[in-house]
């Protein structure tokens, strides 16, 4: 498994708000170790048991924490992020969705300067199954096992990681890194992690159209990567223009298109699946 593990101590950013406190039972209910939350005014305060801060830098105060979570409206968000950055949280989970890109471009380039690692926004998080959850997935879908499995989609991960399971293959860890088109980790990014990581012996890569991640993804995997990579490419009958799902997901002229990733995949000697049940049967051929 890569980045997060049973003994990740997490930090909930949000955590008095409806949406913080449902996913932050769920994720102690999964077994994540939460160690406190923040949301400024509510400081003094608890939520299940656990202190709340006014800032994180409070709570890094009190707490030795190795990841934050963050449930903060759009507006605040990016902020939210540079603050757990600037107090020197090395993980950061930014599950928020619609977040202004302007605002994202100057938040990935100062906490990547600063030395940590964002994933997000508008992601699912990051699960290492059977162990932790920092994220808003179902966790019972997810099973330990062999794969590492990357996603720009939410549902579609859910679906891969099901039919993972119900293969008896499992997972290793999950990352859903987002469908925004200014995003803190790439595939790119996580490659390198999942290609030195004794557990994990294949990847799962899940794109969608526009942007450039799957290309990138494909030269490196061609040049770098040791271990079988199966694909899978969503939306690949949409129209050029026309944005699907994600804000991330638009062809603009000829980047991005299904086309240059399947391309940029068959170079790299990427199987590229058709459905969900595909990746399956495509990453038992892989594992022989």
């Amino acid at each position: 498994m890569i980045l997060v593990n049973r003994e990740t101590r997490v930090l909930v950013q949000g955590i008095t708000g409806r949406e913080g406190q449902f996913h932050t039972k769920q994720m102690l209910d999964y077994g994540t170790k939460i160690v406190a939350g923040v949301t400024p005014g509510k400081g003094g305060t608890e939520v299940f048991g656990l202190p709340v801060y006014d800032t994180v830098k409070e709570a890094v105060a009190h707490h030795a924490i190795d990841a934050s979570i963050i449930f903060v409206p759009a507006p605040m968000a990016a902020d939210a992020a540079l603050e757990a950055a600037h107090a020197g949280i090395p993980l950061i989970v930014l599950i928020t969705e619609g977040i202004p890109t302007l605002d994202m471009v100057k938040a990935v380039a100062e906490i990547k300067a600063l030395g940590s690692r964002l994933i997000g926004g508008n992601c699912p998080g990051i699960i290492s199954a059977e162990e932790t959850k920092i994220g808003i997935m179902p966790g019972h879908v997810f099973k330990r096992g062999k794969v590492g499995l990357i996603s720009r989609s939410g549902t579609l991960t859910y679906e891969a990681a099901a039919a993972l399971s119900q293969a008896g293959i499992g997972a290793t860890t999950t990352v859903g890194i987002g469908g925004d088109p200014v995003i803190g980790t790439t595939f790119k990014d996580l490659l390198p992690l999942f290609n030195e990581d004794p557990e994990t012996e294949a990847v799962v890569l899940i794109g969608e159209i526009g942007g450039s991640d799957e290309e990138e993804a494909a030269a490196w995997v061609k040049e770098n990567m040791k271990k079988p990579v199966v694909g899978f490419i969503g939306g690949r009958s949409a129209p050029k223009g026309k944005r699907m799902g994600h804000a991330g997901a638009i062809i603009m002229g000829n980047v991005g298109t299904p086309e240059s990733k399947l391309k940029a995949f068959a170079e790299a000697g990427i199987p590229v699946a058709d459905t969900i049940d595909e990746i399956v049967e495509l990453v038992k051929k892989a594992l022989g």
